[in-house]
């Protein structure tokens, strides 16, 4: 059975289901556990910097990245396979009129396959609470600071839909390559709580 330590009723469901299956015989748990591990180890933020640095190069793939992630994504070898059931990616993007933010107020649905192990607060229910209805004031407790006739727009992820923010391209990075562009991004750009 995975090693799973969230005590959320969905995750002790999970463990419960896990169980049920390794008793009738349905899954080998080494078998599960190696999955998850193969999974865990393709998992990271690496893979969605390069998502928005090719983005940022290649404006056909920006637009059929925000016309349909899903579709977009195999483009770079990546997917949001992986899981039980299937998930659709929406990548939304900043601009210089709206800033988008990711949040799942039930538990932390998050695109692991791009962003990696989501972080600690990113669980935790002040944030989970606190970005929909004070997002502006949430941002600037992480150090962003945005234009007040700027709008600030708060995605909520669930088992479905999961959220990636295509952040601003910096400006002065015209002459950088993708690689280079891909260095500048970060997991909380990913996430909408810093600019890049």
């Amino acid at each position: 059975m995975s090693d799973d330590h969230d005590d959320s009723p969905i995750a002790a469901q999970v463990r419960d289901l896990e169980a049920l299956l390794e008793a009738k015989g349905l899954i080998d748990p080494r078998e599960l556990d190696q999955v998850l591990e193969a999974f865990a180890a393709r998992a990271s933020p690496a893979n969605g910097f390069r998502v928005v640095a090719h983005a940022w190069v290649d404006e056909g793939f920006r637009e059929r990245l925000l016309a349909g992630a899903d579709d977009a994504l195999p483009e770079l070898g990546l997917s949001m396979g992986g899981g039980l059931q299937p998930q659709v990616l929406h990548v939304v993007e900043n601009t210089e009129q709206v800033h988008n933010v990711i949040v799942c107020t039930l538990c932390s649905c998050y695109p692991l396959s791009l962003l990696g192990p989501s972080p600690t607060w990113y669980k935790s229910t002040a944030y989970r609470s606190k970005v929909v209805s004070q997002p502006r004031e949430v941002l600037e407790q992480f150090g962003l600071d945005l234009p007040r006739d700027t709008e600030i727009r708060v995605w909520d992820a669930n088992a479905e839909s999961r959220y990636m923010v295509l952040p601003r391209r910096p400006d002065g990075t015209e002459g950088l390559a993708e690689a280079a562009l891909a260095d500048l991004v970060t997991r909380n750009g990913l996430i909408g709580t810093a600019a890049v």
